[in-house]
């Protein structure tokens, strides 16, 4: 079950994030993908170290918590992508593709004229679609 999807700008600043959770969690979701942001940099930072190649996107298991598994995705622009599941056997190929159609409905959002770059997605359209993707995983 997907219980948290996050979008962090390349300054590590949240741009969207949203649970599907109880509002008593939101506030250790918000944690997790906090902690995840130094993951996400040691990893971009120290390919070597992690196996990952700077070329590909997905950047796989960030780290997994006693009820949580956190995954991480990097766009060109170095706006990250953060996705929250409790389910602990999920398959990287899932992951990608929730990761692919995420990434192609922020795209949309941010293609907006009306959108400013590097503030708060408040789109209802892409709150909307980002709900729809995750319903469509049957993961929430």
């Amino acid at each position: 079950m997907i219980v948290c999807v996050a979008v962090v700008g390349h300054q590590n600043n949240p741009l969207y994030i949203q649970s599907f959770t109880e509002a008593d969690d939101a506030l250790k979701l918000h944690h997790i993908v906090h902690c995840s942001l130094d993951v996400i940099e040691e990893r971009v930072n120290n390919p070597k170290k992690s196996g990952t190649t700077l070329n590909e996107a997905f950047l796989g298991l960030l780290y997994p918590t006693v009820n949580y598994k956190v995954y991480g995705y990097l766009t060109n622009t170095k706006v990250k992508f953060i996705l929250v599941t409790t389910d602990l056997d999920v398959r990287d190929t899932d992951v990608r593709s929730f990761f692919r159609k995420f990434h192609a409905a922020y795209v949309d959002a941010v293609s907006n004229p009306f959108h400013v770059p590097g503030k708060k997605i408040t789109s209802r359209t892409f709150a909307q679609t980002v709900s729809n993707i995750v319903g469509s995983y049957g993961l929430n």
